[in-house]
């Protein structure tokens, strides 16, 4: 095979790759429109395809059940999170502000995916497939309350108040105040200087 033929041919991998990210990328979105929407209960791989505007054979091809949906959308919020979270333990000088700032995006632009994420994660609670992703939220604001105290009992704590704060925040219908949730948090580790 000459050179060109083996370019040739690595392109087509290359472009077929890509269309199928773009097309997974797609469907996820899809998948988050009818969650936020509709509620996760309207998820189906026939709503996510008239969502979509593909074949449900389409979605089929990518996400065999409605599990591998289910987590392929909860990963895709995840992943987002922990990307932030990972940035915040890394290189912010104060992690609880940084926290404080994300979690109140949650009244703001960042309230349907943030509604989506925890529709989602109560769902795990009766689809064991979803459960891994759901604890990653969990484990990476135990990770950075670690980063404040070894204290297992006021990592805990911080852990539920942060989920806490998420929830309620998704329940009020007005602006959140990232000093207030700051404060909040830091009560959590309060209980490591005793």
């Amino acid at each position: 095979m000459t050179d060109e033929a083996m370019a040739a041919e690595q392109e087509t991998v290359d472009g077929r790759t890509l269309r199928g990210r773009r097309r997974r990328a797609q469907i996820i979105e899809a998948t988050l429109e009818i969650v936020r929407r509709d509620g996760a209960t309207g998820v189906t791989h026939r709503t996510v395809a008239k969502e979509a505007g593909i074949t449900t054979s389409l979605t089929l091809y990518y996400f065999a059940t409605l599990d591998d949906l289910l987590v392929a959308a909860l990963t895709s919020v995840t992943d987002a999170y922990t990307h932030r979270i990972r940035e915040l333990i890394d290189t912010e000088a104060d992690p609880l502000g940084g926290l404080a700032e994300l979690i109140a995006e949650s009244a703001g632009p960042g309230r349907e995916r943030a509604l989506a994420e925890r529709e989602l994660s109560t769902l795990a609670a009766r689809r064991p497939a979803l459960r891994p992703v759901a604890r990653r939220w969990r484990d990476n604001v135990a990770e950075l309350a670690r980063t404040q105290t070894d204290d297992l009992d006021a990592i805990e704590a911080f852990v539920a108040m942060s989920d806490g704060l998420c929830t309620a925040i998704l329940l009020d219908d007005h602006e959140a105040d990232p000093g207030h949730i700051r404060a909040v948090l830091s009560k959590a580790l309060l209980r490591s200087s005793r």
